[in-house]
């Protein structure tokens, strides 16, 4: 989605964020959306036996790790395409 306010033209791009337990593992998958391509990363959290049932722990584990996995994916497309896109002296 994109909109233009005056001279600033801004873009609307939306990450959606999926959760699953299974098994004292928690999965994380972060889905970006630009409009033109999708981009995802995944993230895993595994409860220690020892430690107490705290979901939001895991979640938050796992949701933070597919972010991350995310980031470094748009960052690994970026590099592509500025490598296909910029001519070096």
């Amino acid at each position: 989605m994109t909109a233009s306010t005056g001279n600033l033209h801004t873009k609307t791009w939306r990450v959606e964020v999926f959760i699953g337990e299974h098994d004292g593992d928690t999965h994380a998958e972060a889905r970006l959306d630009t409009g033109e391509r999708t981009v995802s990363g995944t993230g895993t959290a595994r409860q220690n036996p020892h430690d107490a049932g705290v979901p939001e722990i895991g979640d938050e584990l796992a949701v933070g790790r597919a972010l991350s996995a995310l980031a470094g994916e748009l960052l690994h497309l970026a590099d592509e395409d500025v490598d296909a896109n910029v001519t070096r002296r």
